[in-house]
């Protein structure tokens, strides 16, 4: 069964904001048990963006999102909702849309903020499509931010060789009959969650010293588990969603999958069959920005013109939670 929209809509203009340090594969193995080569082959990650220490998600979000604006010609003012994909708030409450409106003048806006992890972007995406589809909004400005630096630990290169921090966003509004979202489907698995976590800051264990001095506020990932259900899950999923829509992989014009590890990707662009130069990566780049990797691949894509309006898109994504999704469309603009 298709999960199409009411009526056409679609992503109609991009953003995205990084910080400005660099830091290199070389720059971690100077305070960490690592290098160039280790990091390289196993994740395909030779740099990534780290912001100072007091950078809230909304300081990247809200010029991702008004660089998005002014790609569109359209003013914040303009806009009806604002959703913000993060695991990173500036501050539980009040939300970082909330902030993020305030800060670019969004005052026709109401917002609030998603937490699928790496999978809230399509999430959001899709919240925001069905919304406009329905008629309740007209415009809406969709966020993905995370600053990732600030629940890293350091002393585990497992994870804090993996993420950097970003902010992408998009517009969504009504497009032309034929274009926009044309299918999407999305899962979580509860039962995974101990595998990707962050076991403290929420009201089950709220902070503590101990807590703090034990980590608690930091990444847990057991690697081995994610990889094997996220290589499962984006594949199966993508190739599903091509398969119930009558496409096949040389059909897409581009895939865009989360950037979590090139192995992963990898296997998800063999599963569809697809010429690996139609996938988009920005992962040796920028790292795994959580909920900014899909909105900030789309932006560069524009950029070097590997985006007509009209082309197939496929979009991907695995997260923490065990949370997951797929969504197809075809490009509006």
């Amino acid at each position: 069964m298709t999960r199409r929209l009411a009526a056409p809509v679609g992503i109609t203009a991009t953003g995205e904001c990084y910080p400005e340090r660099v830091v290199t594969n070389d720059d971690l193995s100077k305070f960490m048990d690592t290098n160039d080569e280790w990091i390289r082959t196993r994740t395909g990650i030779r740099e990534r963006r780290w912001a100072e220490p007091g950078t809230g998600a909304s300081d990247l979000g809200a010029p991702a999102l008004q660089m998005a604006l002014d790609n569109r010609g359209m003013k914040a003012s303009e806009l009806d909702l604002i959703i913000v994909a993060t695991v990173t708030p500036d501050t539980q409450f009040p939300s970082t849309a909330c902030r993020i409106q305030h800060k670019i003048g969004a005052t026709g806006a109401f917002g609030y903020d998603v937490n699928a992890a790496c999978s809230g972007f399509l999430y959001a995406l899709t919240t925001a499509a069905s919304m406009v589809a329905g008629g309740a909004v007209s415009r809406v400005g969709v966020v993905g931010a995370d600053i990732m630096t600030s629940v890293l630990n350091l002393e585990d290169r497992t994870t804090s060789v993996l993420f950097g921090d970003g902010a992408g966003a998009v517009i969504v509004e009504r497009v032309e009959e034929g274009l926009g979202i044309l299918d999407f489907h999305h899962r979580v698995d509860g039962s995974g969650g101990e595998f990707l976590h962050m076991p403290a800051g929420g009201s089950l264990r709220p902070a503590t010293a101990e807590t703090v001095a034990s980590k608690q506020h930091c990444i847990h990932q057991s690697g081995s588990e994610v990889f094997k259900n996220a290589v499962r899950e984006m594949a199966d999923n993508s190739k599903a969603l091509m398969d119930r829509n009558g496409y096949t992989g040389d059909q897409l014009k581009l895939f865009v999958p989360h950037q979590a590890n090139i192995r992963i990707m990898d296997a998800a662009a063999r599963r569809l069959e697809l010429d690996p130069a139609r996938m988009m990566v920005n992962i040796d780049r920028f790292g795994n920005t959580t909920a900014a990797t899909i909105p900030t691949a789309l932006h560069q894509a524009m950029g070097q013109g590997r985006l007509e309006k009209g082309d197939l898109v496929a979009l991907a994504a695995f997260g923490a939670g065990f949370t997951w999704g797929a969504t197809l469309l075809r490009w509006a603009y």
